[in-house]
């Protein structure tokens, strides 16, 4: 899982570094597609309930699982992109949000927050622990800079399956649900909107986007709880 990871950060950090105005999305998940396979592995979304594309790429008021197609980043948008990666049985997935040339500081706000949100839940996952410490943790950062949480789609455990248990909500009260144990391994991802957390799915039965129009981040790290607290296997600069 941490080779799976490293491809993950990697194929991330080469899509950071392509992003710019006039980029289309179908181009950055061509980028990813190939550095996935250059390592001999699988692009893990390829396929998964027949999504179309090795990363979702989606853009400004769209949530998550956005399809990669012709549309052209513009400058001041920004684009949230999740992929996965499947290394000899064993999973990876990670996600960030980029700002597409200079954005608003509403957007970078949003960014900021959502990032440090995974940041305090990954400071969350201690042995000992209840699973909903790390909900909480996202929850009450988020909050507190006057965000709201997606609350229709979690975290999950990850490892032979790109979804296992135990589901990870983002929200919720401290001190509830299971003990966190060494070994368990699980993708945080905190998904944050500027107004409200209402979300709906588009036609096409993927691209979530905001109800109400607007601004969504996402960011999200496979993480393995050790001996010695937790490890970030898709571990990058980019969190």
């Amino acid at each position: 899982m941490r080779e799976a990871g490293k491809i993950v950060a990697e194929a991330l950090h080469e899509m950071e570094q392509a992003i710019k105005p006039g980029i289309t999305t179908a181009m950055l998940d061509k980028i990813a597609e190939k550095l996935i396979r250059s390592y001999n592995a699988e692009p893990a979304f390829l396929g998964y309930h027949n999504f179309p594309a090795s990363i979702c790429a989606s853009v400004n008021n769209e949530v998550v699982h956005g399809i990669p197609g012709l549309r052209r980043l513009q400058e001041g948008d920004i684009i949230s992109i999740d992929v996965g990666v499947l290394l000899k049985g064993y999973n990876g997935d990670a996600a960030a949000t980029f700002a597409v040339g200079e954005i608003s500081p509403q957007a970078r706000k949003l960014i900021d927050v959502t990032r440090t949100s995974l940041q305090r839940a990954i400071g969350a996952m201690q042995t000992g622990n209840k699973l909903s410490d790390i909900s909480h943790a996202v929850q009450s950062y988020v909050e507190s800079n006057s965000l709201s949480i997606v609350r229709n789609y979690v975290g999950h455990g990850i490892g032979e399956e790109m979804h296992e248990e135990p589901q990870v909500p983002n929200f919720g009260l401290p001190g509830r649900g299971p003990s966190l144990q060494a070994g368990l391994v699980l993708a945080i991802e905190p998904m944050v909107n500027i107004g409200s957390w209402e979300v709906k799915v588009l036609d096409d039965q993927w691209t979530v986007v905001t109800a109400d129009g607007s601004l969504s981040a996402h960011f999200e790290h496979t993480v393995a709880l050790g001996d010695n607290g937790p490890e970030v296997l898709t571990s990058s600069s980019l969190v």
